[in-house]
């Protein structure tokens, strides 16, 4: 590793207050900065793209022309999937999807506890985003649903993607087969595990871990412009914290019927899937590692093993991290 290393303290004084708590942070507490990294990237995630659904759906109840479209939301998506990965990733690795989460565990050794705690954090994140949402757009949310009640149709298209409920909890257009709807999460769900993992793979030349952000991010975009109408979760923190807010708001009514079980739980075995074909005929040992990667390697190594910090007082979390970074 190179010793010609410049940490943030040598070039910009830090406060008392802070020294003592980054003592803390990386020893004792660096779990829970972790976990809040997760929960804030899932928030940026949820917050631009479920901010962006609202008016999509709203918008035609109340005779509101321009306010969203298919292609904004793709787009918002992608942008908070972008603020995710380029302001909390550097903390935390990055999941900010149970799915990726537990598909570290299976093939990098990620830590099963720990992984855990990044779930809850993720699905909270999702959670209090979608609540949030509610309440700002809470006056537009109530008067189209009396724009509902007073046609008749309230009852019928409340728990749909054209009624309110539905840019919070992810249901099905009615009619359409929950077998099709199922290959369409599970086939979508292993392209962007295809994705993210050639993003993220150290020996891909193409992909610099500086544009790693904005090529998983337009995979998540191209995703929703072709394939969410048919029904699409992509990530169970964004589905179960959006659809535990819905349940919040408007009760168990808004739980998903059989379609909850497919949005939750599909993209965990396609992403498993989705990397073993990468892992199977994408990659192999004797790649080379490409000279931005190993400055990005170089970063969590020197952060970890900063001065002033003993190997032996790098707490496990952080030795976990530099494994997976590596």
């Amino acid at each position: 590793m190179s010793t010609n290393v410049v940490h943030l303290r040598d070039v910009q004084a830090r406060s008392k207050f802070f020294t003592v708590w980054e003592r803390h942070r990386h020893t004792t507490v660096h779990w829970l900065v972790e976990c809040f990294a997760e929960f804030l990237g899932v928030f940026f995630y949820v917050y631009a793209g479920v901010g962006s659904q609202v008016p999509f759906i709203v918008g035609p109840i109340l005779s509101i022309d321009g306010l969203s479209s298919v292609l904004q939301i793709g787009l918002a998506y992608a942008c908070g999937i972008i603020f995710a990965i380029s302001i909390c990733g550097a903390t935390s690795g990055g999941h900010f999807n149970p799915a990726v989460t537990l598909t570290l565990v299976l093939f990098k050794g990620f830590p099963p506890f720990k992984a855990v705690r990044y779930i809850i954090a993720q699905i909270l994140g999702g959670y209090i985003a979608c609540l949030l949402i509610y309440v700002q757009w809470h006056d537009l949310i109530k008067e189209s649903e009396l724009v509902l009640a007073a046609a008749g149709t309230l009852d019928a298209t409340l728990f749909t993607p054209q009624g309110p409920a539905g840019a919070f909890g992810l249901y099905v257009i009615p009619g359409l087969n929950l077998g099709g709807v199922f290959l369409n999460e599970f086939v979508t769900d292993i392209f962007l595990a295809l994705v993210i993992w050639g993003s993220i793979d150290p020996t891909n030349v193409l992909i610099p871990p500086q544009l790693a952000p904005f090529v998983i991010a337009l995979a998540y975009a191209a995703a929703i412009w072709g394939f969410a109408t048919p029904a699409l979760a992509a990530n169970p923190a964004r589905d179960l914290g959006g659809r535990l807010a819905a349940m919040t708001i408007w009760g168990t009514k808004a739980a998903g019927g059989r379609y909850a079980a497919i949005a939750a739980l599909t993209s965990i075995p396609a992403t498993m899937l989705g990397v073993f074909i990468h892992e199977l005929f994408l990659t192999d040992y004797a790649r080379v590692i490409p000279s931005s990667q190993r400055e990005y390697m170089e970063v969590h190594h020197n952060h970890a093993h900063a001065p002033g910090k003993a190997a032996s007082d790098v707490s496990s979390n952080e030795k976990a991290d530099l494994e997976h970074n590596a």
